[in-house]
């Protein structure tokens, strides 16, 4: 119907109502919940058709909308020969392909055939036919569209025997509706675009555009007009040279390929599972992928052939490319480069451009690699070290002052220190043995051994012993006893030199550790 969309039903009412039992427009509006405007325009449209009520009622629903809108589908001449309604829907999948192509090429096949408005109409017609929902027409190569199952399968501890349910990923392809489905153990980030990756190697491509639901995995901030994506999920698309644009919060139709292919992945694979026990997920996804080829080969009844044929004829060239290199999965994190141009990640230390201390800056954490960006630019990268209060330093990145510290080792200041005394050699020793790696303590001692031009080597040895003595390690307290005279009174406890201390633990390093400049 045109202009008001209103059901046959109400049409006919609206007729019964005026022209034969001679109601008001407003009870007649009141009783079909339409419009007043509504009713006035269906009986001018009568009296312009010359319908009175008897002549309507005599009538098909078809001729009656003709009679008052004169929009009806022209009628088919049944005697040319009609083209191929299936054939037509598949080759319109294809990028480029119009009516108006498929048309000129049916009459190269049949002269003097279809006119182009009634074979558009034959088409049309025939769609009708089909789900009495909108229709959207998918071409090959160009949209993938991503979901996960609510009815989910399941796995056993082989330990206990609790059966635990894991998720269920499918993807599904605009043109051909190639489906992928694969079990994982989580919707995470890690699992979610490491199903992408598998789904893009079991079709040999990448669509141009990817639908999916509007997942926390996949979009940071939900909205029905600008989705924030998550940023993992902007990387795996800039990676394999594709877009994304997620389905609007709860409009299923956006996605509707998924749907049916998750429906039908429901019924063909997660019931098909339900007497199964499997221990793992591996054994899981090897029947999920045994029944999955069974899906693929299954035809369908509106086309009459299967995905797998729709796909190996219309939509495997239409897809792009892999690239040369597997995605790999990252982290990002933000932070700030500390005022010893470093940056904290997970408990280590990584260096970063002396220029950037104070600024805000992004990290990329790869399974090896550890990057950081300013402003969208690369400034660093490091390979990742999981050993906490560790340090990964570049001397480039430090400043000249701090580049001097790394000519430094170990061995070079307990030689300094012993220069100075012995309880100033045990105190560097301790303070070397103290932390995670020699490197944290090597500013501690520079500074402790720097005192002795304020005080002396005399006063700052005594200092070293008070400090040895009540193990008291770092730069801060020996400058307290110098600032506060301790270092004169008698020292009444001793306690003997830690150069001297046995080993007793396998993870404690004595002075001779040292001596051939190895450092951790």
């Amino acid at each position: 119907m045109a202009t008001e969309r209103l059901s046959m039903r109400q049409l006919r009412e609206i007729l019964r109502q005026k022209l034969e039992l001679g109601r008001t427009h407003r009870e007649v509006a009141a009783s079909l919940t339409v419009g007043l405007g509504t009713v006035s325009k269906v009986l001018r449209r009568a009296r312009a058709a010359g319908l009175d009520f008897a002549a309507a009622d005599a009538l098909t629903d078809g001729e009656i909308e003709r009679r008052l809108y004169g929009d009806g589908p022209p009628p088919v001449d049944e005697a040319k020969p009609a083209p191929d309604p299936v054939a037509l829907a598949v080759e319109l999948k294809r990028p480029g392909v119009t009516l108006q192509l498929l048309h000129h090429e049916y009459l190269e096949r049949h002269p003097g055939g279809l006119k182009y408005t009634q074979f558009c109409e034959y088409h049309r017609q025939w769609k009708r036919k089909q789900r009495r929902t909108l229709h959207q027409e998918h071409r090959a190569g160009e949209k993938g569209f991503i979901d996960y199952s609510g009815k989910k399968p399941s796995i056993v501890d082989p330990q206990t025997g609790e059966r635990r349910e894991v998720e269920l990923f499918v993807f599904a392809l605009g043109g051909s509706s190639l489906t992928y489905a694969e079990a994982t153990a989580t919707q995470r980030t890690a699992d979610f675009l490491a199903s992408h990756v598998r789904a893009f190697e079991f079709f040999g491509g990448v669509p141009a555009l990817l639908v999916p639901d509007q997942l926390r995995t996949a979009v940071g901030s939900p909205c029905r007009y600008e989705p924030a994506l998550q940023r993992g999920y902007e990387d795996l698309a800039a990676h394999y040279d594709t877009a994304i644009l997620p389905a609007r919060p709860a409009k299923p139709r956006d996605k509707a390929k998924v749907e049916v292919a998750v429906q039908v992945v429901q019924r063909w694979i997660v019931a098909r599972l339900r007497h199964e026990l499997h221990f793992s997920l591996s054994s899981l996804n090897a029947r999920i992928q045994e029944l999955l080829a069974e899906l693929n080969a299954r035809p369908m009844r509106r086309f009459g052939r299967s995905r797998r044929e729709l796909f190996e004829t219309l939509e495997r060239a239409a897809l792009r490319p892999l690239p040369a290199t597997r995605f790999e999965h990252a982290e990002w994190k933000v932070g700030t480069v500390n005022i010893d141009s470093h940056v904290a990640v997970e408990g280590h230390f990584y260096s970063a451009p002396h220029e950037l201390v104070g600024e805000a800056i992004e990290i990329r954490l790869s399974a090896n690699i550890v990057e950081i960006l300013h402003r969208g630019r690369r400034m660093a990268s490091h390979s990742r070290s999981a050993i906490r209060g560790g340090y990964t330093t570049v001397a480039a990145h430090l400043p000249r002052a701090h580049q001097a510290h790394l000519e430094w080792t170990p061995t070079r200041l307990i030689s300094w220190a012993g220069t100075i005394g012995e309880s100033t050699r045990d105190l560097v020793v301790a303070i070397l043995r103290e932390r995670a790696h020699p490197e944290m303590g090597y500013r501690s001692c520079l500074g402790i051994l720097r005192l002795a031009r304020r005080y002396g080597k005399e006063r700052l040895e005594a200092a070293a012993a008070r400090a040895v003595s009540v193990r008291a390690r770092s730069y801060r307290h020996v400058d307290s006893i110098l600032k506060n005279g301790l270092d004169r009174l008698p020292l009444r406890v001793q306690s003997p030199a830690i150069g001297s201390m046995p080993a007793a633990h396998e993870h404690l390093r004595g002075p001779d550790y040292y001596q051939g400049g190895e450092r951790c």
